[in-house]
C-alpha cells in the first residue's frame, strides 16, 4: 500500500499530434512533484484502433476511479473528453488540480 497521491493527467488528445510528449512531460512534473501517476495517453494508445470515443472514456473513468486527483492540462476545456473527465472527477470529489 502507498501513501502517495495518485493523480489522472487529463488534456487534450484528439486532433493533436503532440499528444504523447506534452502528456509524459507532465507525467514527470506530477512525479516530481511526488504524486503517483496515472498517464492515460500511454495507457490507451495500447487499445485497438477500432475503440470509439466512448469505449475510451469507459477506461478512462475506470482509471480515474482508482486515482485520488486529477490533473488538467493547459487546453483541456477544448477537449471535449478531458471536460468529461472533469466533471466525472468532480462528481467523484477527487482532488482537482491544474497546470
Amino acid at each position: 500500500m502507498t501513501d502517495k497521491v495518485r493523480i489522472y493527467i487529463s488534456g487534450k488528445i484528439t486532433g493533436t499530434t503532440d499528444y504523447i510528449s506534452r502528456f509524459n512531460k507532465a507525467e514527470i512534473e506530477m512525479i516530481n512533484q511526488g504524486y503517483e501517476v496515472v498517464n492515460p495517453a500511454t495507457m490507451l494508445d495500447h487499445l485497438p484502433t477500432s475503440t470509439t470515443h466512448k469505449e475510451y472514456m469507459h477506461v478512462s473513468y475506470a482509471l480515474l476511479d482508482i486515482c485520488d486527483g486529477i490533473y488538467l492540462m493547459h487546453g483541456w476545456k477544448d477537449s471535449v473528453g478531458a471536460v468529461l473527465e472533469y466533471d466525472y472527477a468532480l462528481d467523484k470529489g477527487l482532488v482537482i488540480l491544474y497546470e
